[in-house]
């Protein structure tokens, strides 16, 4: 069907402004254009920003438009050179499979039934709760809500969560090869090496509890 050049120019308009434009038409010629799209949540620009100052690349994936899929990326600040739009959810696989293969460890965010292969396909796979039962099933992490900076919590969660387990690994180890040799040479009294086994667990433990101290971002 021919497409008037106001029709054009409103479809191309509408997806600059980061929409999608479906051009509906009869009797051989297209008559209206239908603007549709998601609206950008206010807390997505601090996520992106959140997820760059811990160190990461955030990327957009989509089945969108280039040009919305652009104005999106420039709402909420990522570069258009991390932007890939356009793709089938086979494609999202390879594009992961791809960034896996230059040796990156890649963590997908998604919520609908095109994601559940890629989230399968990333080393960490995160779903947010408001999505497809599909998408949720396929992930390793599932967020409550729709809000992208609970992924910047469960991340720094996750590394807090790290640096404790070896805090607690490497006083284990140190407090072993401290006290082993000494009890072995009968140098450290038997009361004095279970009083100070019994500090090491309560240490141990006391050390873990200070992650309940972890406060959200939001």
């Amino acid at each position: 069907q021919h497409v008037s050049g106001e029709l054009a120019a409103a479809r191309r308009s509408a997806e600059e402004a980061g929409r999608t434009a479906i051009v509906a038409g009869w009797d051989g010629q297209a008559r209206a254009v239908f603007v549709i799209g998601d609206r950008l949540k206010p807390t997505s620009a601090e996520a992106v920003r959140d997820l760059r100052a811990l160190g990461l690349r955030p990327m957009l994936l989509t089945g969108d438009n280039a040009a919305a899929a652009r104005a999106v990326a420039r709402a909420v600040g990522i570069p258009e050179d991390d932007v890939i739009a356009e793709v089938l959810p086979e494609d999202k696989v390879e594009v992961i499979q791809r960034l896996q293969a230059e040796g990156r460890t890649v963590a997908m965010v998604g919520d609908g039934v095109n994601d559940a292969a890629a989230l399968a396909q990333a080393d960490l796979g995160i779903a947010m709760g408001s999505g497809t039962d599909v998408a949720i099933e396929a992930s390793d992490i599932t967020l409550v809500g729709g809000d992208l900076r609970a992924v910047v919590d469960a991340i720094r969660l996750s590394r807090r969560t790290l640096a404790t387990i070896k805090g607690n690994l490497f006083w284990a180890f140190a407090y072993n090869v401290a006290a082993l040799p000494l009890a072995a040479l009968a140098l450290l009294n038997p009361l004095i090496a279970g009083a100070a086994m019994a500090f090491s667990s309560v240490f141990v433990v006391s050390n873990s509890l200070r992650l309940r101290r972890f406060q959200p971002s939001r």
